[in-house]
């Protein structure tokens, strides 16, 4: 651009002073005897000379303003390759945000109460568990994060306020890394479920009422730390399977132990909703450690045979148990124990249920060490994820004393009525 402006300005410079050496002459030829002429002609060269400089002043400020042009447009440019540079990260940044999202996920679940508890000590009359009040038994929080098609981790906690005691405790149940390399082969490395209990609850449906059968008798744990792996077997999915081999000391206690506890489960569907299923589990409970030897391996075997559905449930639960309060103790004992339930959907939202459990704590300690335990509830599903339930709780357990004197058959009764309550997302 500056060199096409010089070019027409020495271009329209040359002409014009062509023109006045043409005139000069020509008027030199017809007024030579006038003496003004010379003037004349150096006054027609001054004001060519000023057109030139207003002409070069021009071109000046052209050129000035082409390269102030030329500086805003490179600016311009860098300004324009900067944003979109930003605009593709913060692209990327969204997207990379996005899909840690959809690949995210959260669910919660909480167990609450509000009940009236009447626990008498035939011995000592009403104990402080006596009174009303709410609990939140349980609010578990999960947060789930897909890596990939195979790929993926949890974390879930597990809260826990009752109003008995006064406690309120915060515990990780679940963290694991999970790597699901088909239907029969999940693998899962942290504390995850046990292949029990949870299992048990699944068919049970009413864990937010009352604790399953081995659960409620701390003859077992629902989560631990170690190796977990388990699956559905077939096309029909008709053997499914879990095995564990773990701490032992359950997930409230991830503590190393001398050697490691293993339990399994072996689970056959004849048709949809039907479960026949045993299971076992030996091992220490993580008591035996480098400077404390067992005395003996606690050994526990179950059986569960159950149908569920939406509308009607049926399910009986048996297990056995060999010292399992006894590891470090050099006296043997067993316990056996069994469990009955039932519900029915009774009308739109509505359903009924009960349970009835009776287990021998001490077959070889104390003969008298027994529990019996039932409830008998109305559940109402007040909407998707929260449903309520009247219930009402019986449980008397004996166990043999030495005091007061003389030795005798002492028990507690407790009697639980109230609104039990469930919320889960």
């Amino acid at each position: 651009m500056r060199s096409k402006l010089i070019a027409v300005a020495i271009a329209a410079g040359l002409g014009v002073t062509s023109f006045t050496v043409a005139a000069a002459p020509a008027q030199k030829s017809h007024k030579s005897h006038t003496t003004t002429a010379p003037a004349a002609s150096n006054a027609e060269v001054e004001a060519l000379k000023a057109q030139l400089a207003a002409l070069q002043s021009k071109v000046d400020e052209l050129e000035q303003r082409t390269d102030a042009q030329s500086d805003i447009n490179v600016s311009t440019g860098q300004a324009v390759e900067k944003a979109s540079n930003v605009t593709a990260s913060s692209d990327k940044k969204l997207a990379a945000l996005e899909k840690a999202i959809n690949n995210t996920s959260i669910s919660g679940k909480m167990f609450f109460d509000f009940t009236n508890i009447s626990d008498k000590n035939s011995d000592k009359g009403k104990t402080d568990k006596s009174g009303t009040g709410i609990d939140v038994k349980r609010f578990y929080f999960g947060v789930t994060h897909k890596f990939n098609d195979v790929w993926s981790a949890n974390l879930t906690t597990d809260f826990n306020y009752a109003s008995a005691i006064g406690q309120t405790s915060l515990f990780v149940k679940k963290a694991y890394v999970q790597g699901k390399f088909d239907d029969a082969a999940v693998l899962r490395i942290g504390s995850a479920d046990m292949p029990w209990i949870p299992f048990a609850e699944n068919y049970y449906g009413f864990r937010y009422v009352e604790n399953t059968l081995v659960d409620r008798l701390k003859y077992g744990a629902s989560a631990d730390w170690g190796l977990h792996m388990g699956g559905d077997v077939g096309a029909s999915k008709s053997l499914n399977y879990a095995v564990s081999v773990v701490n032992g000391a359950g997930y409230k206690n991830p503590g190393r132990s001398k050697g490691v506890d293993v339990e399994g489960r072996v689970g056959f569907v004849p048709f949809d909703n039907m479960i026949v299923a045993v299971g076992g589990y030996s091992g220490h409970l993580g008591k035996e450690t480098q400077n404390i030897s067992a005395a003996h391996t606690a050994q526990r075997g179950d059986f569960m045979v159950a149908y569920a559905d939406k509308s009607f449930r049926l399910g009986a639960e048996y297990f056995t148990a060999k010292n399992w309060n006894n590891v470090l103790s050099p006296l043997a004992d067993k316990a056996n124990g069994y469990s009955v339930w039932g519900s029915v959907l009774v009308a739109d939202g509505l359903t009924l249920f009960t349970r009835y459990d009776n287990a021998k704590l001490s077959k070889d300690l104390d003969r008298n060490a027994k529990d019996v335990y039932y409830n008998l509830g109305l559940e109402y599903q007040v909407t998707k994820g929260f449903k309520l339930a009247g219930v009402w709780k019986h449980e008397k357990a004996d166990k043999s004393v030495t005091t007061p004197v003389p030795p005798h058959v002492q028990n507690v009764k407790t009697n639980e009525i109230g609104v039990f309550g469930e919320v889960s997302f």
